[in-house]
């Protein structure tokens, strides 16, 4: 009898232990739920805008010629290297010396007849001091004197444009730098009549390039001077080139209802592989910040059903406000709130500046498994408080 006892003693504390283990086992599945969690780590996060725009150099000088005439020498071509005042191509002069040599001729001509009407004029002069002349014929003299001088003049300015003209048939570098473009050939005639006519274009600096980048008006709000960017161009797929936001243009551009406004970018070119009218596709990092606490944005959606705080107790409270949110903090078998202040938001992870330490686990989710009553949907998905309303179940697990 005592036999018989002592081994049904046995069984029942035996079922007792099985029944505690099958409790503590179920741990964060408490009848038919589990917890998926994220680890807030640390990292390094950012916001961009991203834009396409075109390599050009920083200073681009267009050269031409003042005057019309056959281009008869070229110095230079595509791609040289060239300093300031080199000489870069010869009009002929023939046309424009003959015309300095007439104007020449011309003030020859008006200093004889100056010379002429000024001795008149003495003469005329020392006959009316003795009144032996009228009036009339003094003030004729010295009006004569006085057109003769204006002529004189006016040929001398004449003459001086016509060797400026004679000058400008040589055609000089404006600055050091690059030949990007040739537009003449010898023997091209070229004529000066209404625009000056573009013989090169010279780049001062090819090792340090802009970038005319085109953001769209919805982005252009972020865009700030020094910002950091990175771009890449279609000949150098693998290479990543680097520069910052040195100018944000006020004047927008609008193509088929499209407003775009300019960014400049410097752009560093030591090794010469972006060249000008390059299409650059552009990353402008509007905000970044390393070594910081990261947290999957998910977690940031995540509140829980009224059902699982236990009798008595609701999760519904007010909207986050601001960067103050509230996150659920979960450690195997409970889980609980806590309020964090975030940052930086690039739609994946966002930054936890104040709240976070790194290495906590956060609810994300909590789903009801199959096993406990065959459904696989998760009532308890975040739903952010409105009005009030709360979710109810039936068999939840407790915090």
């Amino acid at each position: 009898m005592k036999s018989r006892t002592r081994n049904v003693l046995i069984i029942f504390g035996a079922a007792i232990v099985l029944v505690v283990g099958l409790v503590i086992s179920c741990g964060t599945k408490q009848l038919g739920y589990s917890v998926e969690t994220v680890k807030a780590e640390k990292g390094s996060i950012s916001n961009t805008v991203t834009a396409t725009g075109t390599i050009e150099a920083i200073k681009t000088v267009t050269v031409g010629t003042q005057v019309s005439g056959t281009i008869e020498e070229i110095f230079v071509d595509f791609n040289s290297h060239v300093k300031k005042g080199q000489l870069l191509a010869r009009i002929d002069e023939t046309a424009l010396q003959a015309q300095a040599s007439q104007t020449a001729a011309q003030v020859a001509s008006a200093k004889a007849e100056l010379t002429y009407q000024k001795a008149t004029f003495e003469r005329t002069k020392a006959l009316w001091d003795k009144q032996l002349i009228s009036r009339d014929d003094f003030d004729q003299a010295q009006y004569n004197l006085s057109r003769t001088e204006a002529s004189f003049k006016m040929a001398e300015s004449e003459h001086q444009r016509s060797l400026t003209n004679l000058s400008y048939a040589t055609i000089y570098s404006p600055i050091d730098g690059v030949v990007l473009n040739r537009a003449v050939d010898e023997g091209q005639t070229v004529a000066a009549s209404f625009n000056t006519p573009e013989l090169f274009s010279i780049a001062n600096d090819l090792t340090q390039m802009e970038v005319q980048a085109d953001v769209d008006e919805a982005d252009i709000g972020q865009v700030k001077l020094g910002q950091k960017v990175s771009f890449t161009v279609d000949a150098f797929p693998d290479d990543n080139f680097e520069g910052d936001v040195s100018q944000v243009r006020l004047k927008p551009t609008t193509t088929s209802n499209v407003v775009t406004y300019t960014v400049i970018i410097n752009a560093p070119n030591p090794k010469l592989k972006l060249m000008p009218g390059m299409t650059a596709n552009i990353t402008i990092v509007t905000e970044k910040s390393d070594n910081t606490v990261l947290l999957a944005t998910k977690a940031m959606k995540f509140w829980p059903a009224d059902s699982l705080m236990g009798p008595g107790r609701t999760a519904s409270r007010t909207a986050d406000t601001g960067n103050l949110c509230t996150i659920w903090l979960y450690d195997g078998s409970n889980f609980k709130p806590k309020q964090v202040v975030t940052g930086i938001n690039d739609g994946t992870n966002i930054e936890v500046i104040s709240g976070l330490e790194g290495g906590e686990d956060i609810i994300v989710e909590i789903t009801k498994s199959a096993a406990g009553n065959g459904s696989s949907s998760s009532p308890f998905m975040p739903k952010r408080p409105s009005g009030g309303k709360n979710t109810k179940n039936s068999e939840p697990p407790r915090p």
